[in-house]
């Protein structure tokens, strides 16, 4: 059995859906493509996608040395309709795959057990650099050049086996490995996740100006929300799952095995009045171990006060107005907005 072959059972053993590989000059569109959508603004303050440009469009930029590049998908699919929570105004809306343990922290300690079982598999002392998320990688392209998925109409990478729920690894070799073939797209006519976006986030299929979709504003954009947005964001305090759950290739997808991305009860569907209350020390306690704490508790609590603003519930007053004293400038400022919006008990 071939040393790439014998790759693929060890990821399968290791806990990964699926092991693609392709080669560091397989997507020489990215460049280009990476330019056009920074030129636009469309990555809003998220400054560091700017920062390294040339290492994100060009892994060989990144890693002159790297012959092959391995490509992982750990499912990450849920056992519940993760949709349910919207009709629940009172309560927060957190995105599944934020709903449990970190993914970077499990993702990372798989791929560093398969990148030492290469290295010893291997002959000549391969090298190894393993990545996920947190470096600049463009891990959507390469995972389509090496055949994990293609990039769907919301440019998120979509998998004829794992549907939209997975997570993607990368790790970089100075081994020439076999290469798989690219996936090609098979949204067709579908504009599901288009047409359900809140916040009209997508310009044009399979492009996306992230300064209105609902995952950057409540995780990354540092500040107040646009007035104008506020709206659409709902009861959705961290994440927005929406054109993820409404694809029909979700259908194939089987639910994960791994009990470290199974939703916590308590964050199925918090109540907004016990999350607005939170210090800081609550919120560190509450969310240690889990990707929602790199946010702070300031900005949480902001997304907090926009979703108790958009609850309709009178009975959310008290705790939107506690929330006027705050300490943090911008979460007065969402609390006092949520005020104007919320009625009069009666």
């Amino acid at each position: 059995m071939d040393l790439t072959t014998r790759l693929k059972e060890e990821a399968r053993a290791q806990g990964f859906t699926l092991c693609r590989i392709c080669g560091p000059d397989d997507i020489p569109e990215v460049p280009e493509r990476l330019r056009a959508f920074l030129a636009a603004g469309r990555h809003g303050q998220m400054s560091w996608l700017e920062d390294r440009a040339s290492w994100r469009g060009d892994p060989r930029v990144l890693w002159p040395e790297a012959q092959s590049i391995i490509m992982l998908g750990e499912s990450y699919t849920p056992g519940h309709d993760p949709l349910e929570v919207l009709g629940q105004p009172d309560r927060a809306a957190i995105s599944v795959y934020a709903q449990n343990r970190d993914y970077h922290d499990v993702v990372k300690k798989r791929l560093k057990r398969l990148g030492r079982w290469l290295i010893e598999a291997a002959e000549g002392a391969p090298e190894i650099k393993v990545f996920v998320d947190t470096a600049p990688v463009a891990e959507k392209p390469l995972g389509q050049a090496a055949g994990l998925g293609w990039q769907g109409k919301h440019t998120n990478l979509v998998s004829r086996e794992m549907g939209s729920w997975f997570f993607i690894g990368a790790i970089f070799t100075t081994l020439d490995l076999d290469r798989d073939a690219p996936e090609s797209d098979h949204c067709g006519s579908c504009r599901a996740c288009l047409d359900v976006c809140p916040t009209d986030a997508f310009p044009a299929p399979y492009q996306l100006d992230a300064r209105r979709c609902i995952s950057y504003l409540t995780i990354e954009h540092k500040g107040p929300v646009d007035e104008a947005l506020r709206p659409g964001l709902g009861n959705r305090i961290y994440g927005c799952d929406d054109c993820l759950a409404v694809c029909p290739w979700n259908k194939f997808a089987a639910e994960a095995q791994e009990a470290k991305y199974q939703a916590r009860d308590d964050l199925l569907a918090p109540p907004l009045a016990e999350l607005a209350m939170l210090d800081d020390a609550g919120f560190r306690a509450r969310f240690s171990g889990s990707p929602i704490k790199r946010i702070g508790r300031d900005r949480f609590v902001r997304n907090v006060a926009y979703a108790i603003g958009n609850s309709g519930d009178a009975a959310l007053r008290e705790v939107a107005r506690a929330l006027t004293e705050d300490a943090d400038p911008t979460v007065r400022d969402a609390a006092r907005w949520a005020l104007a919006r919320l009625p009069e008990e009666g």
